[in-house]
Order: C-alpha cells, then structure tokens, then sequence
C-alpha cells in the first residue's frame, strides 16, 4: 500500500527539479525525502528517477505513475476540504505573487472587513512558480498572479502593466521622464530577488556595458524602495509601486509589460468564482488600471 505522503515527495521532487528543494517544500529534511523515495520504488518495483550531479530525469515508470499522482493528491485534498467545509466556515485560500504591491492586499483585506460578509480568506504569498505549484496540487483556490498566455488553469486577466526606474527623488536623474540604459554605468543597483523579469533586467544592462555593485539584494518591495529612497541605489520594479521620495522615470527600449489576473484551480466551480470575496479582489485589481481588460477566461 502506498501512503499518500509517499506520493507528496514523488511530486515534489518533480516539481522542484532537485532532492533539496522537494524537501523543503514538504518540511523535512533531504535524507527523510530521500528516505521516502526509496521506499516509494520498492514498493513499485521500478527505479522512478535517473540521479546525477546535475539534474534529475523521470524513468518511464515516474511519467506514468505522476499522472496518476497529481489525480490522488487532488482527490485527497478535495476530501479534505469536504470534511472541513462541514464543521468549519469555508476558507478561500488565496495565493499571491510576491511582487504584488503590498498596498493592494491592504486595501483589499480593509475591504473585506468592511463587507462583513463572514467569508473566510487565507493569504498564501509565494513566487510565480510556487503558486502555479499549489494550485496543482489543490492546496490553492486561486491565485493573484502573472497570467501568461500558456497558463495551465482558468484564468481572468485584469490588468497590464509595464516596469520603470525606481530612484530617489534627490537623484541627479530624478527630474528626467525617460533614462538610457548605458548612462547607469557606475549607478549602484538594488537587486529585487523575486522579481520575475530580473534575468530580462540583467541582459538589458549588461547588453550596454552596464555592469554595476549591488549593495543590496532583498526579498522585499518595501525594502527596495526604502533603500532607494535613502539613496543607496536605483532598481527596476513594476509600474504600480510607489512611494513618498521615490520617482518612476521609464527605463528606455525597455518595452516589457506584465498581465495580471486571476488564476483558478481545477476544483474550482463558477459558484466559488462568483463569491464576493473574489469579485472584490478582481474590481479593486482591475480598477487599478486606467485600461483594465475587459474579464474573459483565457
């Protein structure tokens, strides 16, 4: 008999790519996944990974077997929710990106206190991939992310937006609208670790001769442009941050733009779709932008 647990490492190990990360993901250490592993191919009989220095692969036994995974586990989290739902309030488990202006959560947790609706959310913050991951594996309703146009679950796109300079105001630049890439050289740069668009940022830069010091890389909006306001550095971020003491000129031939929206996991019905917590989410989102997109599934 194979435990579920078993299973959570199997897709784990898929998802992330690597032993190491897979453990992480399920809170234990690598020997205990590997451990799991193990175990997992006795009981089937067949070897599920190919190991080496590099990379791992998936024999033809883990291909077959992660279809069948995903199913499980999906099925497993439904039950559970179904079990919940009956002795507890329903909870909306919301993912969100982690480059999404904290202000907006904000604003939207404000809303749904003064909605008094009674609706349970639970905020779940994490990088693009992290939350595509979730939502595969259901532990997600939905998530308030990039939309891509390859995306794996229903989507509704809400807003587009395009990225620019953040630098202080006190910046021999800051009274500029529109900066070259090549006249940064030996500006001091703040790397945004989570940001989506960072390897993009960097060829940009280094395509101009631009190679600058970092003297500080950070996991946090807030932080970056508390450092840029101080005057440590300049860094490049979506349109929507702001800040008092920090001016947006545009970064030029810098011409990528971000879609965000919505995404929503398979168990997800059009009942779930249409609570009002989501709805709130989607018009407080969408009136952000002065061009919002007109709500369609992609």
């Amino acid at each position: 008999m194979i435990d579920r647990y078993l299973l959570r490492y199997f897709l784990a190990v898929i998802d992330q790519g690597n032993f190491s990360k897979a453990a992480v993901s399920c809170n234990v250490s690598q020997p205990t996944l590997s451990a799991g592993i193990a175990k997992l191919e006795t009981l089937l009989g067949r070897p599920l990974f190919i190991r080496s220095n590099r990379r791992i692969e998936l024999t033809p036994a883990a291909v077959h077997l992660a279809g069948h995974a995903r199913r499980i586990e999906a099925e497993f989290s439904a039950a559970e929710r179904a079990v919940q739902e009956e002795t507890a309030p329903a909870t909306l488990r919301l993912g969100i990106l982690a480059s999404i202006p904290a202000a907006w959560i904000e604003d939207y947790a404000a809303g749904l206190r003064e909605a008094g609706g009674g609706e349970r959310v639970e905020f779940i913050e994490g990088r693009e991939r992290e939350l595509t991951e979730r939502l595969a594996r259901g532990s997600l309703d939905l998530a308030l992310t990039i939309i891509r146009d390859d995306a794996r679950f229903p989507a509704e796109r809400l807003l587009r937006e395009g990225y620019s300079l953040a630098m202080s105001s006190s910046h021999r630049f800051a009274d500029r609208d529109l900066i070259e890439g090549a006249e940064l050289a030996g500006e001091p740069m703040i790397v945004r670790r989570h940001c989506e668009l960072l390897p993009d940022t960097s060829r940009h830069f280094t395509a101009r001769g631009v190679r600058p010091f970092f003297p500080a890389r950070v996991t946090s909006d807030d932080r970056a442009l508390r450092l840029v306001r101080a005057g440590l550095g300049v860094t490049v971020m979506p349109d929507s941050f702001r800040a008092p003491g920090v001016v947006r000129p545009r970064l030029a031939d810098f011409p990528h733009v971000r879609d965000l929206g919505l995404l929503f996991g398979g168990h997800v019905d059009a009942a779930m779709r249409d609570r009002p917590s989501v709805r709130l989410l989607a018009a407080q989102v969408e009136g952000r932008s002065e061009e919002p997109f007109l709500r369609r599934p992609v």
